[in-house]
C-alpha cells in the first residue's frame, strides 16, 4: 500500500469522491444534501489516495478546523478492499501528516448509520465529543476527537 499526495482534482481523488458521494446518497438519505455542501473539494488542501498496485482503493483528507487541531474528511476504502486495515493506515498518514503540519488534535464527523466507520475511529484511539460546528443538534452526527 502506497498513500500519496495529491493536488485536489486528481483525477484518483475525484471518481474515488464520487463513490464515496454515492454511497453516502444512500447511507444519509434525505440528509445528504445537509451533509454534503460541509464537503467541498476546495477547502482541502492536504489530500491522500492510497494505492494498491498502482489501484486506487482509498482516499482521506485534513483540512484546518482551528489553528491547533485538523479536521478528518472524504474518508473512504473501495468495498472490495475494506477489513484489510486500510482504513487506519489511511487514518494514521493523515495524522502523521497533521502532525508535520505542526497541529495538536485530529477532529472528525461521521454518521450513526456509519458503525463500521464508528468502529474505525474508535480502535484507532478518537473519543466521542460534543457535536461541533455545523453537526451540533444533529440527531445523526456522531463527532470524535483524538489528541496528537
Amino acid at each position: 500500500m502506497i498513500f500519496k499526495r495529491v493536488p485536489t482534482h486528481q483525477v484518483d481523488f475525484i471518481n474515488l469522491v464520487k463513490q464515496l458521494d454515492t454511497t453516502l446518497a444512500e447511507t444519509d438519505g434525505d440528509e445528504h444534501e445537509f451533509y454534503h455542501q460541509f464537503n467541498g473539494l476546495d477547502t482541502l488542501k492536504h489530500r491522500l489516495v492510497g494505492y494498491h498496485e498502482e489501484i486506487p482503493v482509498a482516499i482521506g483528507a485534513i483540512k484546518e478546523l482551528t489553528p491547533t487541531c485538523v479536521e478528518v474528511k472524504r474518508m473512504f476504502t473501495v468495498p472490495e478492499y475494506r477489513g484489510q486495515g486500510i482504513g487506519s493506515r489511511l487514518l494514521t498518514e493523515l495524522e502523521l501528516w497533521a502532525k508535520e503540519l505542526d497541529y495538536e488534535k485530529s477532529a472528525l464527523e461521521t454518521g450513526k448509520r456509519q458503525p463500521d466507520a464508528i468502529a474505525l475511529y474508535e480502535k484507532n484511539g478518537y473519543a466521542r465529543i460534543q457535536n461541533y460546528g455545523q453537526y451540533k443538534g444533529q440527531e445523526n452526527s456522531v463527532c470524535f476527537e483524538k489528541l496528537l
